[in-house]
């Protein structure tokens, strides 16, 4: 790694953590011996790039630091590239559109010489059937975001329709499927909806009288106790 490119990365570390960094874990990240981690911290410094700490105790970057947040590796245009194609491929209309324009961001404002990282690209996922049905989550987001309550009608695995006030946490993805997570309050409890089967949704201007984080923390606590429960089930059933 060049050192301009070595100086670089320190500053993406440090600006990664609002802990201190051991100047030993800058040298195993960089690969490089904790002596040049030194040398390259006292750079920093002659540059008034204002890195605080002193050995032993690690290093951090002060709060009142600007630095360009467009400023890639090639490194990290793969780990994007990646992001955005692995999010295309989401059950999601509304993000797959919004992977393409990240991109075509990106591909505006990076310089002309790593432009040949994005195209052709050295990385690629594994090619798979794409997903015939893509739902538009703008409306679950926004209802996330705000904290506000949304009027579903869901379609169960059987077919039943039932019309519910849940108050949505997050959405979750895997491959095929995007689950809203939320509490019921018809169940009173929480309750994990595809979103394929949301047959209409309202956001209503009601908001939830909880804060968002001690709600996911709850929801957290609840999954781990039901996965406990069915682990349970399961080594009873082997019996």
């Amino acid at each position: 790694m060049r050192r301009a490119d070595r100086l670089f990365q320190i500053i993406q570390i440090l600006r990664r953590t609002k802990l201190p960094v051991t100047a030993a874990r800058l040298a195993d990240e960089l690969e490089v011996s904790k002596r040049t981690v030194y040398r390259d911290l006292a750079d920093l410094a002659g540059q008034r790039v204002p890195v605080e700490g002193e050995a032993g105790s690690g290093y951090r970057l002060s709060e009142y630091y600007d630095f360009p947040p467009l400023m890639f590796t090639p490194d990290e245009l793969d780990a994007l590239l990646l992001g955005v194609e692995l999010v295309q491929r989401l059950p999601d209309a509304t993000l797959v559109n919004n992977a393409k324009d990240v991109l075509s961001k990106i591909s505006s404002v990076i310089p002309g010489k790593l432009q040949s990282v994005l195209n052709p690209s050295a990385v690629a996922l594994k090619p798979e059937e794409p997903i015939a049905t893509k739902t538009d989550t703008r409306q679950i987001r926004a209802a996330i975001r705000d904290g506000r309550k949304l009027l579903i009608e869901y379609r169960s695995a059987d077919g039943t329709l039932s019309k519910r006030v849940v108050w949505p946490i997050v959405l979750g993805y895997d491959q095929t499927h995007c689950l809203l997570i939320a509490w019921c309050e018809k169940k009173e409890s929480f309750r994990h909806f595809r979103a394929d089967r949301l047959v209409s949704l309202l956001l209503l201007n009601e908001f939830i009288d909880t804060d968002r984080k001690v709600l996911r923390s709850r929801w957290e606590e609840w999954r781990e106790a039901e996965l406990l429960r069915l682990r349970e089930i399961k080594l009873l059933r082997g019996l």
